[in-house]
């Protein structure tokens, strides 16, 4: 039985994995029109706690965009600093950038369970923007930026687009992990975007209409939660208007930003995300997430029913090898968009490690208790 079962998840999990190449090869990249005048005013949303070492070298790669200066805001919101973030941002009001506190935005008493949720709706409060573009403080955008963003937006007129990130890395085992393993899903975004197999998105670049954010009420309903910044509000915004979300395919559109410095925050980080699971209506994304788990949770129950049966660590050989080798044929595509295909030597080797990672985040993301900037979510 046990056999059965895992060999009906291993033929699951490789068509699952056919399908995102399919979707990722048919996902078509962007290219910016050779004569593009943009119209668009765009206001960018960064909230920020504790960021002072980054905000800088964010707003800096902001203000070198290609983007006309006039059409576009920087709103930088200070969520409870304990350091000097506001006034690294204040040394820029110069220019078209401004920052505003958060605890000026919320009455005295007032119980807040989602910090970042309150941040960028007041920023988009005090947007003048048509276009919303959120960021993170931590991040660096290349200098084409906007100008794909405004390009896609003003040529297929969506209410949302969900475009590419990824990690830095020095090397090491930790970063080094982040990194293949944050490269895969922003690949299984792309793909399942194009595949329809599912809604994903990442706030460290997202962009969405102001006229469309009024209209689903802002995270109205979903202000309780914790997460969900980015995905609970494309969830709201694919009910009104399910057609009208793009991916923007471009590598001159990549938001970089920084991996977690240690395995506490790694794991925390993803316990954040995964918290998110059962508080959506996509019956698509839940049935691939629960067929993930299960087919990694399937390796641990075989390395203990193999002491009582030995062959099944040969059943568990196979089906790791076979994870091996439809990932890896996945993720080479994924790797050269993303000029990091230098990664994959380590990407086998890693494999072990991703296995107990999915059954540790899945299942303490379920729990949804995680310590985050400081603060203690449940």
């Amino acid at each position: 039985m046990v056999v059965i079962i895992c060999s009906l998840l291993t033929v699951c999990y490789v068509l699952l994995m056919a399908a995102y190449c399919t979707g990722w090869q048919r996902q078509k990249t962007f290219t910016l029109p050779v004569v593009y005048k943009p119209s668009t005013f765009i206001s960018i949303i960064i909230p920020a706690r504790n960021e002072s070492l980054n905000i800088g070298a964010c707003i800096e790669a902001i203000l070198a965009q290609k983007y006309p200066l006039e059409l576009f805001e920087v709103i930088v919101v200070d969520d409870h600093s304990e350091d000097d973030t506001a006034a690294v941002v204040n040394e820029y009001a110069d220019s078209n950038v401004r920052c505003i506190s958060l605890a000026d935005q919320i009455a005295a008493g007032t119980k807040v369970n989602a910090y970042k949720k309150a941040a960028i709706a007041a920023g988009i409060a005090a947007a003048k923007g048509t276009l919303i573009v959120t960021t993170d403080a931590d991040c660096s955008a290349p200098n084409s930026w906007l100008m794909h963003i405004a390009a896609i937006y003003e040529q297929q007129d969506p209410v949302m687009i969900v475009a590419p990130v990824i990690f830095s890395s020095d090397h090491s085992v930790l970063q080094l992990f982040q990194l293949i393993d944050f490269m895969s899903m922003q690949g299984i975004t792309a793909a399942a975007h194009s595949m329809k197999l599912g809604n994903m998105s990442n706030g460290a670049n997202l962009a969405f209409s102001k006229a469309a954010y009024e209209q689903v009420g802002g995270y109205e309903g979903i202000e309780h939660l914790a997460s969900g910044d980015d995905y609970l509000l494309m969830m709201k915004m694919n009910k009104v208007a399910p057609q009208r979300i793009a991916y923007l395919k471009s590598a001159n559109a990549i938001v970089s930003t920084t991996p977690q410095p240690d395995w506490s925050g790694f794991l925390q980080q993803r316990i954040r995300w995964a918290s998110k699971s059962g508080k959506y209506n996509d019956a698509k994304l839940t049935g691939i997430l629960l067929l993930v788990y299960l087919f990694n949770l399937s390796f641990l129950v075989l390395l203990v029913t193999g002491i009582f049966y030995p062959h099944l660590f040969f059943v568990e050989g196979v089906m790791l090898a076979v994870k091996i080798i439809s990932e890896y044929i996945f993720i080479v595509p994924v790797a050269r968009f993303f000029r990091r295909s230098w990664v994959l030597p380590f990407f086998p080797l890693l494999q072990p490690l991703h296995i107990l990672y999915i059954i540790a985040a899945g299942l303490l993301g379920f729990i949804g208790n995680y310590k985050w900037k400081g603060r203690k979510v449940k």
